[in-house]
């Protein structure tokens, strides 16, 4: 069973998909490794040569001048995947297209990386270019959720939410708003304005204005404990950046979920996953 795809894109030399099991590897560069059985070593590939067989990586070749002979490897897994940067100087990225930002960087000579990521970009620095091709990961495994309640209600209390968020209240309404441009594939992209997102809820919230979208940013912010609540004597620092940083609080830890965009449009959102143990 495959357990990796990778899709070369426009600027490889082949446009066909490359499917690896797990133990297989697949080399990339503008060159196929000349010699078998090289040292495990920075810029120099594992081993190489013909026929395929697990353990010997075949080769994905990507014809750019900036792209060096033998710039990397990757290495696929029973449930994820790993990334070899043969390069001397250039670094690396992973991206999470569906992460809204979220990356990793692979470091010239790092060796066999681990990307965690269900679908992924890895963009090469090549000369005054960026290239990229992707990989997606489907054997992903994950606990069954219903063996892991049944086992855990026998050990006691359920384990409290880190972040408590009722997708029904107006208040979330406001945080999908704030993150619906990175989403949905901007991660660049300048946060609304609070006049656009009073814009944006308007259709569902007839009677939203300024004061209550910034009175529910000022919620959020103590809600997710970035300020101290109310009832408390320390107003704590003051916070700069409020809806920058609510908004890379709900990314990194997924509070927001591309799904959860469809408030925005008054249908019913997704059943939250809650925490059972």
């Amino acid at each position: 069973m495959y357990s990796i795809i990778v899709v070369p894109a426009p600027a490889a030399a082949s446009g066909s998909q490359v499917r690896l099991a797990p133990g297989e590897r697949l080399h990339f560069g503008r060159a196929a490794p000349r010699t078998a059985g090289a040292p495990h070593t920075a810029g120099t590939p594992r081993t190489a040569g013909a026929p395929h067989t697990a353990g010997t990586p075949r080769h994905l070749e990507i014809p750019h001048p900036g792209v060096s002979r033998t710039a990397g490897e990757i290495g696929a897994t029973a449930s994820y995947w790993t990334l070899s940067n043969f390069s001397a100087a250039s670094t690396y990225v992973v991206e999470n297209p569906e992460g809204a930002g979220e990356h990793i960087k692979i470091a010239p000579g790092r060796l066999d990386a681990p990307v965690p990521f269900e679908f992924s970009r890895v963009v090469l620095p090549a000369g005054g270019d960026l290239l990229d091709f992707s990989v997606w990961a489907p054997r992903h495994d994950y606990v069954e959720r219903a063996h892991s309640a049944s086992a855990s209600a026998e050990d006691g209390e359920p384990t409290a939410l880190a972040f408590p968020l009722d997708r029904s209240k107006r208040y979330f309404l406001v945080l999908a708003a704030l993150c619906e441009s990175r989403l949905r594939g901007a991660p660049h992209a300048p946060l609304p304005t609070v006049d656009r997102i009073v814009e944006r809820l308007r259709p569902l919230w007839p009677a939203v204005n300024r004061a209550s979208v910034q009175w529910n940013i000022d919620y959020l912010a103590v809600k997710l404990r970035l300020k101290p609540g109310p009832d408390t004597a320390d107003a704590g620092p003051r916070l700069n950046g409020k809806k920058e940083t609510l908004v890379s609080l709900a990314l990194r830890f997924d509070l927001v979920h591309e799904d959860d965009l469809v408030t925005l449009t008054g249908l019913p959102a997704p059943t939250p996953v809650t925490e059972a143990r």
